[in-house]
C-alpha cells in the first residue's frame, strides 16, 4: 500500500457532480460483538468500554456487552425511523455476524436501498491480530465478503476494518478481491487514490473526530455541543469549497448504542434539518463518490 503525501493547497480542483460543495456521508455502524472469546487475555470488544478494566475474554462482561446490545435491540430502530422519515440515506457498515445473527437489521437497509459496506467478520476480531499472518487475514476478509455476497446478492465494493485496525496488507487484499474503496485512513477531507500491487483503490476517509462515540462518549459533549460541532464542521467545509472552488467531504459516524439513545435523537434531527437547508450539500454514498472519483481523479493529486 502506498499513497502520495499531498497538501491541500497543492492539489487540482475537485468538482463534485451537480456543482455540489460538500459530499456528506452519514454512517450507521451495524456491528456484532461476541459475548465471550476463548482466551484469558483481555477482550477488546471493538471499541473502548463504557466501564473500565477489561475482563478476560472467557468471562462475560455484561455491562459492556449489553450496553452495545442496546443499540441492536433499540437504538438502531430509532435511527432507522429518523432517517426514513427525513428522507436522508444512510451509508451502513456491517459485520458479517450482524447479517448472520441479526438479519432483521439488514432487511431494513435492503428495503431502503441504502449503502452497505463490509466491516470485518466480528467487531471484536481485529485484523491487526494478523498483521504478521497475511494468509489468516485473507481468510477473515474472504469469509466476510462471502457472507456479504450471500446476504446482499452482490459482491461488496467497499471495506471498513473493525475499529479501523487494518494492516499493511489489508488494502492489497481487498483490491485483489475486486473492491473499489477503502475507508480506514482518516487523513483527509477529500478522496484520493491508494496504490497496491493489485491495482489502485480509492481511499474514502472515515472520521473518528466527527463521530458520536468520540464526541458524546469519550468527550462527554452535550446534545447542544454535539450539534454545534457538526454545524460548524459542515459550515466551514462549505465555505472552504466556495472560496477554493474545490469540493470537500464530511463523514459523520454513528453507533446505535450511542446516537440511538432517546435523548440524543433531537440532536440528530436538528443536524439533518440544518444540512438539508444548506445549498451545495450532497447526501452521498461512498460508492457514488468512489465511482465518480475513479472517472474524474486525473489532475487532482499528482
Amino acid at each position: 500500500m502506498n499513497y502520495a503525501f499531498s497538501s491541500l493547497p497543492s492539489r487540482g480542483q475537485l468538482k463534485w457532480p451537480n456543482n455540489a460543495k460538500v459530499a456528506l456521508i452519514i454512517t450507521a455502524n451495524l456491528e456484532y460483538w461476541d459475548l465471550i472469546k476463548d482466551t484469558e487475555k483481555p477482550y477488546y470488544a471493538g471499541g473502548p468500554a463504557i466501564l473500565p478494566d477489561s475482563m478476560p475474554g472467557n468471562v462475560p462482561d455484561f455491562p459492556n456487552f449489553t450496553w452495545r446490545e442496546y443499540g441492536q435491540r433499540v437504538g438502531i430502530w430509532r435511527l432507522f425511523n429518523c432517517f426514513e422519515k427525513m428522507g436522508v440515506p444512510l451509508s451502513c457498515t456491517m459485520n458479517a455476524k450482524t447479517a448472520l445473527e441479526l438479519p432483521e437489521i439488514i432487511d431494513v437497509v435492503k428495503k431502503n436501498n441504502w449503502e452497505l459496506l463490509a466491516h470485518n467478520y466480528e467487531q471484536g476480531e481485529l485484523l491487526t491480530n494478523y498483521a504478521h499472518d497475511p494468509e489468516k487475514e485473507r481468510e477473515v476478509i474472504k469469509a466476510t465478503l462471502d457472507v456479504y455476497e450471500l446476504c446482499m446478492g452482490k459482491p461488496a465494493l467497499g471495506w471498513l476494518s473493525s475499529s479501523l485496525r487494518g494492516t499493511l496488507n489489508t488494502c492489497e487484499i481487498i483490491a485483489e478481491k475486486g473492491l473499489k474503496f477503502y475507508c480506514d485512513l482518516m487523513n483527509d477531507d477529500q478522496p484520493y487514490m491508494v496504490d497496491t500491487n493489485k491495482g489502485p483503490i480509492v481511499s474514502i476517509p472515515y472520521s473518528n473526530e466527527i463521530n458520536d462515540f468520540t464526541l458524546m462518549t469519550r468527550r462527554s459533549h452535550t446534545n447542544d455541543e454535539f450539534v454545534d460541532i457538526l454545524k460548524c464542521e459542515l459550515t466551514e467545509l462549505l465555505s472552504e469549497s466556495e472560496e477554493s472552488g474545490s469540493g470537500r467531504m464530511m463523514n459523520l459516524g454513528l453507533h446505535p448504542h450511542v446516537a440511538g439513545r432517546a435523548y440524543r435523537m433531537p440532536a440528530i434531527r436538528e443536524f439533518l434539518n440544518f444540512a438539508k437547508s444548506q445549498q451545495g450539500v450532497w447526501f452521498a454514498t461512498r460508492e457514488e463518490i468512489a465511482n465518480w472519483y475513479l472517472e474524474n481523479h486525473e489532475g487532482h493529486i499528482v
